[in-house]
C-alpha cells in the first residue's frame, strides 16, 4: 500500500507561507539534561521571538506527552519514537512557515542526527544547554533526581543512562552564573547573524 502514496505539492509551499510570516523558518532543538534549563531558556527565546512578532511554535517534552505521545513510555524504543514523532511534527511547522522551539532531553546523538536529517542543511539548529549534573541536581524541581538515586526511576538520564553531549552544536549555552535573559539573547543573536529574522514593527509601535 505505501508504493501508492506519493507526496503532494501544493501552490502555497513553504516559500510563500515564510515571507507572509517575514520570517525564515527553522527549528530550534534545546537539548540538555533534565534540570539543565531547556524549556525555560525556550520560553524565554520564544518571548523575545513574540515581541518582535514572529510567528513561533513552542514544543515541549513533558507537554507533548499529554497528547502526541501519550501512549508511550520511557522505554529505549518509546524514546526513539517519541524523538521521531516530534521531529516529523517540527518538519509541518517548519514547512508552514514557523520557527519552531524543542526542548526536549533527546540525549542520544544518533536520534538528534535523525532529526536534523529532516530538514534542510541550515534549518535545524541545534542548542546545547550545558549545565553541570551537580547544578541540575541542585535544581531538580521534579525531584526526579533523587527517586533516581533512591532506585525509584531506573534508567534516568545522566544517572544510569548516559547523556551523549553534541559535539559540534550551532549553538552552546553554559548555563551556570548567567541569567535567562543573556541565555536567550545568545539565541536571538545566532538567529539575527545568519539571516532568519526579518526587519517587522513591534506589536506596540
Amino acid at each position: 500500500m505505501k508504493d501508492n502514496i506519493v507526496w503532494q505539492e501544493h501552490i502555497v509551499d513553504k516559500h510563500l507561507r515564510s515571507n507572509m510570516k517575514k520570517q525564515q523558518p527553522c527549528l530550534l532543538w534545546f537539548t540538555g539534561l533534565s534540570g539543565s534549563g531547556k524549556s525555560t531558556i525556550a520560553g524565554a527565546v520564544e518571548q523575545k521571538l513574540a515581541d518582535r512578532m514572529q510567528h513561533t511554535y513552542l514544543l515541549d517534552g513533558d507537554n507533548v506527552r499529554h497528547g502526541l505521545c501519550k501512549d508511550l513510555g520511557f522505554s529505549s524504543a518509546d524514546r526513539v519514537e517519541n524523538i521521531r514523532r516530534i521531529g516529523e511534527v517540527a518538519k509541518l511547522m517548519v514547512d508552514s512557515g514557523l520557527i519552531v522551539l524543542s526542548a526536549f532531553i533527546s540525549p542520544f546523538a544518533e536520534n538528534r542526527r535523525m532529526v536534523r536529517e529532516l530538514f534542510k542543511e541550515d534549518e535545524f539548529i541545534e542548542i546545547y544547554i550545558n549545565t553541570p549534573l551537580s547544578e541540575c541536581e541542585k535544581r531538580d524541581p521534579k525531584g526526579l533526581y533523587q527517586k533516581s538515586r533512591d532506585g525509584l526511576i531506573k534508567d534516568f538520564t545522566g544517572i544510569d543512562s548516559p547523556y551523549e553531549a553534541p559535539k559540534i552544536p550551532e549553538i552552546t549555552i553554559n548555563n551556570f552564573d548567567i541569567s535567562i535573559n543573556d541565555a536567550a539573547d545568545q539565541v536571538i543573536v545566532y538567529l539575527q547573524r545568519h539571516g532568519f529574522l526579518k526587519t517587522h514593527p513591534r506589536a506596540d509601535s
